[in-house]
């Protein structure tokens, strides 16, 4: 009998019993996510930079505190001008939109707030505020283009008055548009005569209109302060007293003043005397200043011009009774006026003869650097650019600026384009633009044997000439869509009418031979600022104007000589003045490139060469610009345009003073009565803001080249064999042209193989088969010169006696 079987044992495991914490190796994910509680395994290995570094809360703590130290000193540096019982006051400028804004009201409105009555006056006044025991100087203006943008040039704060009964109008949102673009301070907004509204209801709905105005120019702001209200009233006086304004870059970068007194001279040979609190940079008697539109002079001395009370009245006076003090006087060091270099540097130049080689003298067009198909096939080498011309002296050698100063890691390089969006390549560019190659067609010859050509009837080929060109449109307006096509007289010579033009295997990279265009170069270009290293040369003006001079928050008097008493005698009186000193060299002429953004609501388009009103920082220039496509390219050739068309881009060259930095620029354009803007309504003011713009580097070696299209019609096509007419009309122009590429508008390229008979048609080799509907182009340039600025003269439209005067006579 079998024994019997034991049962088998089987082990229940409790809940009690807990794994060992030192074996892991079975963990999930979680648990060592959770176990780890955000540590990161390792770090204290890991070599990590001192921001990387993970600090203890002490260390937080002190970071955080030295940051609110260091943020404490900006602010006192910021406002230690204002600081003191001789602080400098805040200056305010009062900027009415509507025709029924009162200045005067609402100046006396905002006084009123805190207990102080004075006297509103025609040009700036101080007004001293006890209770935040700070100084303000309004700046009354009317609504007159040129005091505003003055004005708002100089102003720590402005405030833009609007109607609660009236819109802005054109001249109010033509004075709007340019103070922003121009720079501006901190903005504040008012609002006048909300209580005439009787339906307390509608007055919400007024100042949410009003906010939804000013916020479309200025989205920072955020309340629109009523004048008939005492408290908002208050708490802007409080915001004037106590906020730290922002500033504008390029005024800061200078030495500034708003002029509060004027002691006219009597002759030119006196001195004129310019009394005010110096701001910005300290103020040096070596560099000049630009002094409103009077123009740039000289300053004699600068002397203290302290504050004094009267006992007896609580009003400033300067106390006469005190010697003057000295304060900066010129030294060797000091700019003169001349803007042009002398003539002497120039008239040792040693190759000038073959600069004036005239290319009429050739026998065929400059390709790149060679004239193909000339008497003497001898390559040109071309010129290599020297330093300094022979014969050049200590003081001529400041005309040359080196770049020897290096400056990478600075904050200098804000005028690059580098958001600039370039052009696509078109085939008419050059080797860049072009189509792949096309397969190899099946064929028993690419080149077979030259049929015979019959010269065609002279009366059939001017008619098929004029039906051709019948069916292309060439006004003016067609710029964008025929780009630089050109078309020639049937009796035209084509070498004559385009002698000045040479051909470019690439518009971005082939070399350009400068030696060609001395010939027809303006008389005054040798004489112009060479800057060869802009950064440098920017860099150290700035550093110049960072040390010595007048410290700011200095009352002074300053003393220039030379000031017309013709312009004395037009200023009036209610019009601010403003003095800025200019930087080491900006008196001095050159070729100015500005960046220029032409508005999507212009008008109409921009001809190049069309006359049009500039202000770049303290000064405004008439100016007859020569627009061309932005951007960098290899040998600094840039295509010269036309036509700026609306919502374009472009940068726009002249010669004029030099300008450091990336100044903001405004375009202003005169109208002519009876001009309709695009929808077809007349445009009513005389001037117009059409664009703005910044000031780009400036460089005499940029090149404009002037492209011109010579377009032809495929008369016969065998594979890659064309033959073309309409491009010439007789033989010797094709082969005096016959070097330059061909190209079509669909991206082949080719080059002439022959001249056909005597009416201009000839033989063409393509890279692939062509199209009977394409058009087959060649592309020729000529460098184009930049044409003098003049300085404005007189105000960008001038007001009437009265405000309704004014208007009336704009509008």
């Amino acid at each position: 009998m079998p024994a019997a079987v034991a049962p088998a044992h089987s082990h229940r495991p409790t809940t009690k019993v807990t794994h060992k914490s030192f074996k892991s190796r079975k963990a999930t994910k979680g648990a060592l996510r959770d176990a780890a509680k955000g540590r990161v395994p390792g770090e204290t290995f890991q070599r990590r930079t001192r921001h990387q570094e993970v600090m203890s809360k002490f260390d937080r703590r002190n970071q955080n505190k030295q940051r609110q130290l260091q943020k404490h000193k900006d602010h006192l540096r910021e406002t230690s001008v204002f600081a003191g019982k001789d602080g400098a006051p805040r200056h305010v400028a009062v900027i009415p939109l509507c025709p029924d804004a009162d200045v005067a009201a609402a100046i006396r409105s905002l006084n009123g707030s805190v207990d102080i009555e004075s006297e509103v006056h025609d040009g700036p006044f101080r007004v001293s505020i006890d209770r935040f025991k700070q100084k303000l100087q309004y700046i009354p203006l009317k609504r007159d283009l040129t005091a505003c943008l003055d004005a708002a040039r100089v102003a720590d704060f402005v405030i833009l008055i609007l109607s609660a009964e009236e819109e802005v109008d054109e001249v109010g949102e033509l004075i709007i548009r340019s103070v922003e673009s121009q720079g501006l301070s901190t903005l504040f907004t008012v609002v006048q005569g909300l209580n005439k509204i009787e339906a307390a209801k509608q007055r919400l709905s007024v100042l949410a209109s009003l906010k939804s105005y000013i916020t479309h120019f200025h989205p920072e702001q955020e309340k629109v302060h009523s004048l008939d209200n005492r408290q908002e009233c208050a708490n802007l006086m409080r915001s004037l007293c106590n906020t730290t304004p922002k500033g504008i870059r390029w005024r800061d970068e200078r030495s500034w003043m708003l002029v509060e007194d004027v002691k006219p001279s009597s002759s030119e040979s006196d001195v004129t005397v310019l009394t005010g609190v110096v701001r910005g940079k300290g103020l040096k008697a070596d560099r000049l200043v630009q002094i409103g539109d009077w123009g740039t002079f000289q300053i004699e001395k600068i002397t203290a011009a302290p504050l004094a009370t009267k006992k007896n009245n609580n009003s400033m006076a300067v106390d006469e009774a005190v010697e003057e003090q000295i304060l900066d006087v010129p030294t060797d060091d000091r700019d003169d006026l001349f803007d042009l270099a002398p003539e002497v540097a120039m008239d040792e130049d040693e190759d000038m003869d073959a600069a004036t080689t005239i290319t009429t003298s050739k026998k065929g067009v400059l390709l790149d650097d060679h004239h193909y198909f000339s008497d003497d096939d001898e390559t040109q080498a071309t010129a290599q650019p020297r330093k300094l011309p022979k014969g050049t002296s200590k003081y001529q050698s400041a005309w040359y600026l080196d770049g020897d100063v290096s400056d990478s890691g600075s904050d200098m390089d804000d005028y690059e384009m580098r958001d600039v969006e370039e052009e696509p390549a078109a085939p008419e560019d050059g080797m860049e633009g072009l189509a792949g190659d096309a397969q190899t067609e099946a064929g028993p010859s690419e080149y077979p044997q030259s049929e015979m050509f019959v010269e065609p009837n002279e009366d059939e080929d001017a008619m098929g000439l004029e039906m051709y060109r019948k069916s292309k449109r060439t006004e003016a307006e067609d710029d964008m869509e025929f780009p630089d096509e050109i078309e020639l007289h049937p009796g035209a010579l084509a070498r004559e009418r385009l002698a000045k033009y040479r051909g470019l295997k690439s518009l971005r990279t082939s070399p350009w031979l400068e030696d060609e265009d001395r010939a027809h170069q303006p008389e005054e270009w040798e004489r112009l600022l060479r800057v060869s290293n802009y950064q440098a040369s920017r860099a150290g003006a700035a550093r110049e104007a960072l040390v010595g001079g007048v410290a700011p928050g200095t009352r002074v008097h300053i003393y220039i000589k030379g000031v017309p008493s013709s312009v004395q005698q037009a200023h009036s009186e209610g019009q601010p003045i403003t003095v800025i000193s200019l930087l080491r060299h900006e008196q001095k002429r050159t070729a100015l490139n500005f960046l220029i953004n032409l508005s999507s609501d212009a008008p109409t388009s921009i001809k190049s060469k069309e006359e049009l009103i500039i202000q770049c920082g303290p000064r405004r220039f008439v100016i007859n610009p020569l627009f061309s496509q932005p951007g960098s390219t290899p040998n600094d050739v840039h295509k010269y345009c036309r036509y700026l068309h609306p919502g374009q881009s472009a940068v726009a060259t002249f010669m004029g003073p030099v300008t450091w930095g990336a100044v903001p620029a405004l375009f202003f354009k005169r109208t002519a009565p009876g001009t309709v803007d695009q929808d077809g309504e007349p445009v009513m003011l005389p001037l117009v803001l059409i664009a703005t713009g910044t000031a780009l580097p400036a460089s005499t070696s940029r090149v404009i080249a002037k492209r011109a299209i010579l377009t032809g019609h495929p008369y016969h096509i065998h594979k890659k064999i064309v033959t073309i007419r309409y491009m010439f009309f007789n033989r010797e122009d094709v082969e005096w042209f016959k070097a330059l590429p061909l190209w079509t508008k669909r991206g082949r390229t080719g080059y002439v193989k022959e001249a056909l008979g005597t009416h201009g048609y000839f033989k063409a080799t393509f890279d692939g088969r062509i199209n009977p509907q394409d058009s087959i182009g060649v592309s020729l340039y000529k460098r184009v010169w930049p044409r003098p600025a003049r300085a404005l003269d007189g105000p960008l439209f001038a007001p009437a006696s009265g405000d309704d005067a004014m208007d009336a006579e704009v509008l």
